[in-house]
């Protein structure tokens, strides 16, 4: 199919994931610096990796992320809610150069329970984890994927058999990333229409 049908063939030369939004979760994954003090940095390509208790996210070895967490042999991960956006987007301003993000001064923290780390305050979702393995091969990019070892949700965001999930929705709206440069807040959900013998 070409364009004359309304469907327009990318070329390939270069990364196609700018000419098109998507929707992604917005984390920020912390590590330990060399220096003692502690990094921050925004992941949208983040997610669980499989059914169990493990988390990976895309990064680069370019990358202090990287570097930290597999010194350190951990990292953490805070989901943020929609109204930290602002915060959020300090993690992301580019290093000095002295090495040092002064943006990280204007995030709240709170310290991991049972890795080495500190944890957004506020966000959501926390997760601790400890380095499982780091994947290579994908060009400049790897996957780095982490045991989860200690995790804990704010207990608006908490699902229960006894609550409807709009209601949770709405009352811990979520933070959706639309690469590229764009977020959403999330407040109101649908069913999705499974099949009646589906198993999740």
């Amino acid at each position: 199919m070409g364009e004359d049908s309304g469907r327009v063939t990318l070329p390939l030369s270069s990364p196609i994931w700018s000419s098109f939004f998507s929707v992604s979760p917005l984390t920020v994954v912390g590590t330990r610096e060399e220096d003692g003090g502690h990094d921050l940095a925004p992941k949208h390509m983040a997610m669980p990796i499989g059914w169990r208790n493990y988390f990976g996210f895309v990064c680069t070895p370019l990358h202090a992320t990287q570097r930290n967490a597999e010194r350190t042999g951990a990292f953490t991960v805070s989901y943020p809610s929609p109204d930290q956006v602002l915060e959020t987007s300090f993690a992301a301003a580019p290093r000095q150069d002295d090495s040092s993000k002064p943006g990280l001064a204007a995030l709240p923290v709170v310290p991991a329970s049972v890795v080495d780390g500190v944890l957004l305050r506020d966000a959501h979702v926390w997760l601790e984890c400890e380095l499982d393995r780091v994947v290579d091969g994908f060009e400049e990019s790897t996957l780095v994927v982490g045991r989860i070892v200690a995790a804990s949700v704010d207990e608006r965001a908490l699902r229960s058999s006894e609550g409807e999930d709009d209601d949770v929705i709405a009352a811990a709206p979520l933070l959706a990333y639309l690469p590229p440069g764009r977020f959403a807040r999330i407040e109101r959900s649908n069913s999705f229409p499974f099949p009646a013998d589906f198993k999740h």
